[in-house]
């Protein structure tokens, strides 16, 4: 459990320096005031390093990071046993239809999934949301947004942005367990790596145009569905196209092990 995890100071105090960071450069991004979720992705990362960033430091008794993002089914269901309910998981990962339930109905703290792709992993979802709540009614709904494949990669998990209409639909009407909250996309790695505040990324335009068509046909504002973008390497760029949630990994750790190496409890 978290309250028998050694924190290692100095790096506890390294993470944190690394976290203000980033968000001191969201922040600078942002305009107009607008708040835009950090989504701090711990995959392949020991616990220890997430309780970190979370635990309050004296004097605050305030958590210093709530929203934490993982790739990984299992590791993820390793890592909530052990670590504070006070957490918010983000399920961010491709997901297999046969993990949806158990990923739904295990992690009552699991705030959102962010890769649904189908109606089928839908179905999964809100079947096991919807058993975790009969068992206990103060659990939230299960939040999950709609992947856009904006690049048209093969290799890239996602709708087509003209399919992400009904399955948007299909949450709001057949998930009542559910809530749709936004979109969210991954987009090209070239792409990403020539974004620039003067140099706009394709994949960002191509779900923000997504995102208004979809909030149209529904009869929503557009600020009601958020657009999950960006990353270590470009989240200034998805930001200034109107990105509600980033996603930043390594600039927070540092690089990862291979996942064969990784651990979610450390020795000694």
């Amino acid at each position: 459990m978290a309250e028998d995890m050694q924190i290692n100071v100095q790096r506890a105090k390294q993470l944190a320096e690394n976290l203000a960071s980033i968000t001191a450069r969201i922040t600078a991004a942002t305009r107009g005031g607008e708040q835009v979720r950090l989504i701090a992705v711990s995959k392949l990362k020991p616990a220890t390093d997430i309780l970190s960033l979370h635990q309050p430091l004296p004097p605050s008794s305030q958590p210093l990071h709530t929203h934490f993002g993982e790739n990984y089914v299992q590791e993820l269901l390793e890592k909530s046993k052990i670590l504070p309910r006070s957490i918010r998981w983000h399920f961010i990962g491709g997901l297999q239809s046969n993990k949806c339930k158990q990923l739904a109905e295990q992690i009552p703290n699991l705030w959102c999934v962010s890769s649904v792709d189908s109606q089928k992993k839908l179905d999964q979802l809100e079947k096991g949301r919807s058993a975790l709540i009969e068992q206990n009614a103060e659990v939230e709904k299960l939040r999950v947004k709609v992947q856009v494949n904006t690049s048209g990669e093969e290799s890239k998990s996602g709708v087509e942005p003209s399919d992400a209409l009904a399955l948007c639909q299909y949450v709001i009407g057949q998930c009542p367990h559910l809530q749709l909250t936004g979109l969210m996309t991954i987009g090209a790695i070239a792409r990403s790596k020539a974004t620039t505040p003067e140099n706009e990324n394709e994949d960002f335009i191509t779900l923000a145009n997504t995102r208004d068509k979809v909030a149209k046909e529904l009869g929503w504002n557009p600020e009601q569905l958020e657009l999950s973008m960006g990353m270590s390497a470009d989240f200034e760029g998805a930001i200034a196209i109107g990105s509600s949630e980033v996603r930043v990994g390594s600039d927070i750790f540092g690089e990862r092990p291979p996942k064969k190496d990784a651990v979610v409890v450390e020795k000694g």
